[in-house]
């Protein structure tokens, strides 16, 4: 059995040529045991911290709240329960594990969701052996923020420090055995190693025999691979993962050669040359009693839109009760200013490329809109002189915030641009229409990342739709917090703003 190993590659991309001898176990690299005590640290420093988060609230809420020393021993054992139960929770769902294949959002997302389930598990307890009594419930209330963020701050910490042990060759993220031509395997190597996975050898796809005793059900004779050697030759090597990079020939015995690599404990997946790019975007789900490959998906789950415009509601309301005093004065400024109305109405494209009307101060002297929209330039002599400073400090748009209360628009999303825009650039952009998958925002990310203000040139249009593209593809109520905090203190929101 031939097996090709990369030893002509450049000193950054090299993999060590290693013996293939079946009955010789390689030792484990010094990688993997960093991986695993850096894993245990971050368990263990999560369950310690998450302890002293949950007595320091109790602590806490009766000395300032109560005025009352709190009973340590009865507060001691429900920290430890806590952090137990959290520690339970988060090794039962794998989340330590797999910190090194998912992103930052959804690893605290991840622990976020673990601490609401162990705090509905620590207060049905409570109920259920009817010792609530002697707890209180605003001091569960506080332990429960307290270790929250705990839990966040934690995570962010040691996904920090992972990606950089990863970054810096300290340890490896994973490592993996290929299969497949030598130049297809290069190029996912290379692709691979970005992300800290790390190719220990490559094998030539084995050669096919023919079976004549089991018939294919077409009634040809079905083509297996003879992989009996293969598979003694990558059971010493003791990877995480094989990957199968079948060439269009070789799809049909990708399912038999998985199978039997089945033998080993690993992680087996294929992937045909070429689909690289993908099957990046794409997800194995159910579909009825079918399995089908999802490439994209609605951005926002009925639940998740539910979350998304309940917040809106409630934040809508509460923003113009307390900004209603700076309506009337802006609105008597603009008077005095220059004539027109005080407020403008423009048609701009919503969710599913709808037509909607947002609303705005006005800051302009002329109003356009569809084919007679001209992009605000700096300089421009049509704004206002109030209206210069207005949209330098967004204040022209809150009156969005009634678009957001009758469902048109969202307080975070990609921002809309006028029809005309939109026409232009969907023709020179294949993903702009988009950013219409869900509803436009009166902030958004690519706003508070400093794309916002004129897009005169191709360029600086194609780095707002991304940033409006990866808040779609990675959405999550963290994330719209995240942005509407850096709408308020980050420099970058006011940048291009004229």
């Amino acid at each position: 059995m031939s097996y090709a190993s990369f030893t002509n590659l450049p000193a950054s991309t090299e993999l060590p040529a290693r013996s293939v001898d079946a009955g010789r176990a390689v030792p484990a690299r010094v990688g993997r045991n960093r991986l695993a005590v850096l894993l245990v640290l971050a368990a263990a420093t999560e369950f310690l911290l998450v302890t002293v988060a949950a007595y320091s609230a109790a602590v806490l809420y009766h000395r300032v709240v109560l005025l009352s020393p709190p009973d340590a021993a009865k507060y001691i054992q429900e920290s430890l329960l806590i952090s137990a139960l959290q520690l339970l929770v988060s090794m039962g769902l794998r989340q330590y594990s797999r910190i090194q294949t998912q992103t930052r959002h959804v690893f605290l997302w991840s622990g976020a969701s673990a601490v609401f389930f162990v705090f509905a598990i620590f207060i049905s307890t409570l109920f259920l052996l009817k010792v609530s009594e002697g707890y209180s419930r605003a001091t569960i209330i506080a332990q429960a923020v307290s270790v929250l963020l705990t839990v966040l701050g934690t995570r962010a910490v040691w996904f920090s420090l992972l990606r950089r042990a990863i970054a810096t060759g300290l340890i490896d993220a994973r490592r993996i055995i290929l299969i497949g031509d030598q130049g297809h395997c290069l190029k996912f190597s290379v692709r691979a190693m970005e992300t800290g996975i790390r190719t220990i050898h490559s094998f030539d796809f084995p050669p096919v025999r023919t079976n004549a005793s089991k018939p294919a059900p077409s009634g040809a004779v079905r083509a297996l691979p003879d992989a009996r050697q293969l598979v003694a030759n990558c059971r010493p090597l003791r990877a995480d993962d094989i990957v199968i990079l079948p060439t269009e020939a070789d799809v049909p015995s990708a399912l038999a050669l998985a199978s039997a690599l089945s033998d080993l404990p690993v992680d087996v997946h294929v992937l045909p040359v070429g689909s690289i790019d993908l099957m990046a975007v794409s997800r194995i789900t159910p579909f009825g009693d079918m399995v089908t490959m999802r490439i994209f998906q609605c951005p926002l789950a009925p639940f998740n839109r539910a979350i998304k415009r309940a917040f809106d509601v409630v934040a809508a309301i509460a923003g113009l009760i307390i900004i209603s005093p700076l309506f009337v004065i802006v609105a008597v400024a603009i008077k005095l200013d220059s004539p027109g109305p005080v407020f403008f109405r423009q048609t701009r494209h919503g969710y599913n490329n709808e037509p909607i009307r947002v609303l705005k101060f006005r800051s302009m002297t002329v109003m356009e809109e569809g084919d007679n929209f001209k992009p605000v330039t700096r300089h421009d002599p049509r704004v206002t002189r109030l209206g210069r400073l207005m949209r330098h400090t967004n204040v022209d748009e809150l009156p969005q915030l009634f678009n957001v209360l009758i469902g048109d628009m969202s307080l975070v999303g990609p921002r809309p641009h006028a029809t005309a825009q939109n026409e232009v650039f969907a023709e020179l952009i294949s993903s702009f229409s988009r950013r219409h998958n869900v509803k436009p925002g009166i902030t958004g990310w690519a706003q508070v990342n400093g794309y916002r203000g004129e897009t005169d040139t191709l360029e600086k249009m194609q780095r707002r739709v991304e940033h409006d593209l990866y808040y779609i593809d990675n959405w999550s109520p963290l994330l719209d917090l995240k942005i509407l905090v850096m709408t308020f203190f980050s420099r970058k929101v006011y940048w291009n703003a004229f």
